[in-house]
């Protein structure tokens, strides 16, 4: 090679080499039904060491949230940069939803793929498939759905792991489907003649509420009906193996490329019946060992980018789509094996409450060598995310996207403390407001698990309620009566974000929670 050749490879190297900085692979890892006070650096009683370096290594916030106190809404707000209550959709959905995310919207995903990115999801969807204009047929080509919302590949299952179809779904088409034995899923009837866990329940190896003992498969009774399809339901066990593998072959086949890798594992949402060389590994029953697999999961993704020498040009966010739940349908010991674990940490409540540990969830970004590592207050939300992604690839948010988040780049990276003046918080259909260390809560109720079996409803009369989280983590003295100033700026601030939330009572989709 002459000189002059030789020169030209190196401008061209260095170019591709300013590309790439300009471009750092991006990675969400969304847990699911993960609380505060789950993660180890976070106070949990499990051992979650890979979390614990990259919170090291990046920024951990203490004041990080989800928008929503269960995981539809949250992952809609997270993929579209809006609040979830702006799309009465966004709720949670049953495993035959149409998606609730429209195609002309550009998602984080569309926005990264428009802009060079190869763009992949492996895990949890829960965000609906196919069309309301027409019932969908499982056993062809499967969309509208995560391809058309910006997603070059996509390995994932429709719903939850409690709700069928109980099979996995590749590049729209459900994998190791035999044309013979077709799927049908109802959830308003039974469809086929598979037993059921009502009708079978010596045929269970984990118990379940009522509305978790329809279908039976892999011995776990599901929410829904679903008949056919039984070579390609999936095995519980072997669930976060599939996708981990699916993330890992997507970060080595994209080395030269800027890529961005939605993953989003079940861990740790019911049914929690992790593989066989995790269980027992935790004193907290199955809930525990289900971290102790996320734990894992996170390792494994990490130790790839830096085998493929991908890990310092990567930003990586670990965080959940809501607070915990210790009892959720399924007899396993969640409660009574937590021991001295607060799965939410110093914060009252976990799932589907507007409590703190509702939404308040651990929050770790990390980007070696560019990060400032440290512990951070400010007030930050996965609805931010999609702002600040744009600025770090100097690009701006497309229009119709995204409009409810905040550019905080410097904030995720540690270079400041200041984010959010004020965070909205939604909770089973209602919404409640932090600004600096004060809480409102409109009048309504706060629904959440109060244990077996039982849900509590607590009911929220005028003027509301009102608490400094700094001197009452616990949100247990309602000071609206002596500052009522405070009440009315936080009321205001509602009123002008949404004002249809502010006040009364939201029906909770019972039928779908079922309660």
């Amino acid at each position: 090679m002459n000189k002059k050749n030789m020169l030209a490879v190196v401008v061209a190297l260095s170019a591709l080499a300013v590309v790439a900085a300009e471009k750092p692979n991006i990675i969400f890892i969304y847990g699911d039904d993960i609380g505060y006070g789950d993660i180890s650096c976070y106070g949990g009683e499990v051992d979650t060491c890979n979390i614990d370096t990259l919170a090291k290594e990046g920024v951990r916030f203490t004041g990080g949230y989800c928008t929503a106190a269960t995981c539809t809404p949250s992952r809609y707000s997270l993929l579209t940069g809006e609040y979830a209550f702006r799309n009465k959709s966004a709720q949670i959905l049953p495993g035959n939803a149409p998606l609730i995310i429209d195609p002309a919207r550009p998602t984080i995903a569309a926005f990264l793929q428009d802009n060079g990115y190869k763009t992949a999801l492996s895990g949890k969807w829960h965000l609906g498939l196919g069309s309301p204009a027409e019932p969908l047929d499982w056993n062809g080509q499967i969309k509208p759905g995560p391809k058309e919302v910006g997603f070059e590949y996509s390995f994932h299952m429709a719903a939850t792991a409690d709700r069928v179809p109980s099979v996995y779904i590749k590049n729209g088409r459900i994998v190791d489907l035999d044309a013979s034995d077709p799927v049908q899923v109802n959830y308003q009837e039974m469809v086929g003649n598979d037993p059921t866990g009502l009708s079978h329940p010596q045929l269970l190896r984990l118990q379940a509420d009522e509305q978790h003992a329809k279908t039976i498969v892999n011995g776990i009774s599901r929410i829904g009906y679903m008949s056919g399809g039984n070579s390609a339901r999936f095995r519980d066990e072997d669930m976060a193996d599939t996708y981990l593998n699916k993330a890992v072959d997507f970060i080595k086949a994209n080395k030269a490329d800027p890529f961005f890798l939605y993953f989003a594992p079940n861990e740790n949402h019911v049914p929690r019946v992790v593989h066989e060389r995790f269980q027992g590994s935790t004193s907290l029953g199955p809930r525990g060992d289900a971290l102790a697999v996320f734990d894992w999961c996170v390792g494994r993704l990490v130790e790839t980018l830096k085998e493929t020498g991908q890990y310092e040009n990567t930003l990586i966010v670990v965080s959940s789509d809501n607070g915990p739940v210790l009892f959720d349908g399924y007899w396993e010991a969640g409660i009574e094996r937590t021991g001295t674990h607060d799965a939410s940490g110093p914060w009252r409540g976990g799932k589907y409450s507007r409590w703190e540990g509702g939404t308040r969830v651990p929050f770790i970004v990390t980007w070696p060598g560019k990060s400032n590592p440290g512990i951070s207050d400010a007030i930050v939300s996965q609805v931010d995310l999609y702002a600040s992604v744009a600025a770090l690839i100097g690009k701006k948010v497309p229009k119709k996207a995204g409009q409810d988040g905040l550019d905080l780049l410097d904030a995720f990276l540690g270079k400041t403390e200041v984010g959010r003046d004020y965070i909205i918080q939604e909770g089973s259909g209602q919404i409640a407001i932090r600004k600096g260390n004060w809480k409102y809560v409109p009048p309504g109720s706060v629904t959440e698990r109060g244990g077996i079996g039982v849900w509590i409803s607590t009911p929220v009369e005028e003027p509301g309620l009102l608490f400094h989280l700094t001197e009452d983590p616990t949100e247990s003295n309602n000071l609206a009566a002596l500052y009522p100033e405070r009440v009315k700026e936080l009321r205001d601030i509602i009123m002008k974000v949404a004002p249809e939330k502010s006040v009364g009572e939201t029906k909770l989709n019972k039928k779908i929670l079922g309660f």
